[in-house]
């Protein structure tokens, strides 16, 4: 390991922490006013203390990155090799979750009325906004007391850093060269991404503008449909990351309207979508996408499930009518799929059929190359191939047949390994946290919910509802069923388990690999 080379380039990543911290500063000025709002008097001394909470933040962040860099002095004529570039990648993302919620803390930002946010909190809430998981122990995000102005703007920025990557953004600014290869194959998720790294600080900059054109766009967009400046760019931020932090508690719902849910679906399908696709489309190469078979798939299970959900909606009058019940079906599944995690419905309200799919849909995710969460779909349309010829395999052991993609022969062994290998390490570490969580977690929360609907068994409530708050974290959904749905939060969680979250937000994000192989002695050797 060379750590030099590895202490520099978390020095460089630091002071982009620091640089950012600082585009959120303004938003705590009087004369942008309180959400525009002028009814809502602005709160001179909560902002103060929240720019004094993001300037601490941002000179704590620089000191660090200064000393990093500082110690990997003589490191920047050396080549970086994929040890060092999972190193960095890993790495990155366990600061980002330590400096980022330094805002929160040294804000005064409380969770509840009289409760500041602790630790735990701020380390679940930044990595939830660098992860887009988009889940949340603040309370109320719309008393100005509790959350300062310039941080519901940093909250959502976090999300704007961790949409397209940190280390993406970082090799667009500097190139890297073949350092910035190694790190761009471990930060972009998906197991089809080798072939886009041909030319890498070029394939960082396509990435990036892409990404951030469809911010401004979106921005502009919601800005149109009457959200404030504000609003428009933190939601904008939230639905093109598949984040899904939103400044109100009822997330997107606040706005109750259906251009506004529309819209956002549009723009979720995108961000969902590989954004090398995105790029032939912008070229004029709109056929590739269509003939794309993990696309396909991708719009096909949309359209599949929001039919399916619509059907027992109404069978089950969950909907007023075949308007809405198209309206929250198609916004909720979508916000799943792509794990953005909005919110326009009270889904956990639904029968049991739809409930479920949604907690299926959160293993699923987007397209590998998107800014989306989970499994992703080309895995599950892989697993399904494999697990065919594995079948007929079983009995027909002499026959030949190659793993097929489209046209596309995949003859790699090691591809198939890789799939079932990842498909397994998801399965133990879903069930190791489920059973962890259940056992340590205090039933505390489940007895208020059993005592507020007057029914339900306390074990069967906590089951499902660990299983839901795994999984959402897991895959970077957020919202999950029960004490963790779309009406509700984290915040009554023990501060272990937020911190258990946090990890596995870590985890689902870098799609395992890049933070397991930190805890291999191993790996840190020089060899």
């Amino acid at each position: 390991m060379n750590y030099r080379l590895l202490s520099r380039m978390l020095g460089i990543i630091c002071s982009l922490f620091a640089i950012a911290m600082l585009f959120s500063l303004p938003w705590a000025h009087p004369s942008l006013g309180y959400r525009n709002d002028p009814n809502i008097p602005f709160p001179q001394a909560i902002e103060w203390r929240g720019m004094l909470g993001l300037l601490g933040g941002c000179l704590i962040s620089a000191a660090v990155g200064g000393l990093l860099v500082w110690l990997g002095r003589g490191g920047t004529s050396q080549k970086l090799f994929r040890k060092e570039a999972m190193a960095t990648v890993g790495l990155s993302w366990v600061l980002a979750t330590i400096l980022g919620g330094l805002p929160f803390l040294l804000s005064g930002t409380k969770s509840a009325p009289g409760v500041p946010v602790s630790i735990a909190d701020a380390l679940f809430e930044s990595q939830s906004g660098f992860s887009t998981t988009g889940a949340t122990i603040l309370t109320n995000l719309e008393d100005p007391s509790l959350v300062p102005h310039c941080i519901l703007f940093w909250r959502s920025s976090t999300h704007f850093l961790g949409g397209l990557g940190i280390v993406v953004l970082l090799v667009a600014i500097l190139g890297q060269g073949a350092s910035g290869k190694a790190m761009m194959r471990a930060e972009i998720t998906g197991p089809t991404k080798d072939s886009a790294f041909s030319r890498m600080q070029q394939t960082a900059i396509v990435f990036a503008t892409i990404y951030i054109a469809l911010n401004i766009v979106l921005a502009i967009v919601y800005w149109l449909c009457g959200m404030s400046v504000f609003d428009a760019l933190c939601h904008a931020f939230s639905t093109m990351a598949t984040g899904g932090f939103s400044t109100y508690n009822s997330s997107l719902g606040h706005f109750d309207s259906a251009w506004i849910d529309y819209i956002t679906v549009l723009f979720m399908i995108l961000a969902g979508t590989n954004f090398g696709l995105l790029l032939l489309v912008a070229t004029g190469r709109w056929r590739r996408m269509v003939n794309d078979i993990e696309w396909r798939f991708y719009i096909g299970i949309i359209a599949a499930v929001t039919i399916a959900v619509m059907v027992f909606g109404l069978w089950s009058e969950n909907f007023s009518g075949i308007s809405s019940a198209l309206r929250y079906s198609l916004f909720q599944v979508v916000s799943v799929m792509t794990t953005t995690g909005y919110g326009t419905h009270d889904y956990d309200l639904w029968n049991n059929f739809g409930r479920g799919v949604l907690l299926l849909l959160m293993f699923v995710g987007g397209c590998a190359g998107s800014t989306g969460g989970g499994m992703k779909v080309i895995r599950h349309v892989l697993l399904a191939k494999i697990l065919r010829l594995e079948l007929e395999l079983a009995y027909r052991p002499r026959v030949v047949r190659p793993l097929m993609l489209g046209d596309q022969t995949l003859n790699d062994i090691n591809l198939r390994k890789q799939i079932l290998v990842y498909f397994g390490l998801v399965a133990a570490v879903f069930a190791c946290s489920w059973l962890v969580l259940i056992t340590t977690e205090p039933d505390r929360q489940w007895e208020q919910t059993i005592a507020d609907l007057g029914q339900g068994n306390l074990l069967d409530h906590k089951l499902l509802d660990c299983a839901s708050a795994i999984a959402a974290t897991l895959h970077n959904v957020g919202p999950g069923l029960g004490v963790v749905g779309p009406t509700a939060n984290y915040a009554g969680f023990a501060p272990w388990s937020k911190l258990l979250f946090v990890f596995l937000m870590m985890l689902g994000r870098l799609e395992m690999f890049s933070i397991l192989v930190l805890f291999v002695p191993a790996f840190w050797r020089r060899i």
